[in-house]
């Protein structure tokens, strides 16, 4: 059998369609979320604080403050002792010390929630939370339980997972 020209193209392009498709379908999702401060220092933040994700997601955190260095730290005991915040069977992470414009990735494969802070400014408040996946999701994992080594303050500045999942987004007050 012959083929035309125009056929072989149809079809090596249908080929070649069918072989990137499945890449394309397959790529992981990326969020950014930014260490922010005020010119003075005054104020830091995570920006957004508050992130719902699917399954997979690469976040990069990206310091954009310029006058300070910032890190985005799981809470997790094996991170400084720190009561673990993040699901049993999730990978905890550390970004180290970001100087300006720096930026670190993590990749969110198990579903819950995630707790995290900047080593230097979690007394001023800088947390953030991740909402990973959705509540019922096979493996999902609420907010942990263990509020002992965090103020009261700094638990309270954590938006929560319902307004997470009914918004995508929050932004810290101070933060507009």
């Amino acid at each position: 059998m012959m083929l035309s020209r125009r056929k072989t193209l149809v079809l090596g392009g249908g080929a070649f369609a069918a072989l990137v498709q499945p890449r394309l379908s397959s790529a992981a999702a990326r969020e950014v979320i930014e260490m922010r401060g005020t010119a003075r220092g005054e104020h830091i933040w995570f920006s957004p604080q508050g992130l719902a994700v699917a399954v997979g997601t690469t976040l990069r955190f990206v310091n954009r403050d310029p006058g300070n260095s910032h890190t985005a730290t799981a809470y997790h005991e094996s991170l400084y002792g720190r009561a673990r915040r993040i699901p049993a069977a999730a990978t905890p992470w550390d970004s180290d010390f970001l100087l300006p414009d720096e930026m670190f990735e993590t990749t969110l494969n198990v579903p819950g929630v995630y707790d995290y802070y900047c080593i230097p400014h979690e007394m001023g408040g800088m947390l953030g939370r991740i909402v990973v996946g959705q509540p019922g999701d096979p493996g999902w994992e609420g907010p942990a339980a263990d509020t002992g080594d965090l103020t009261p303050e700094a638990l309270a500045s954590l938006p929560s997972v319902e307004d997470i999942l009914a918004s995508g987004r929050v932004e810290r007050e101070s933060a507009r």
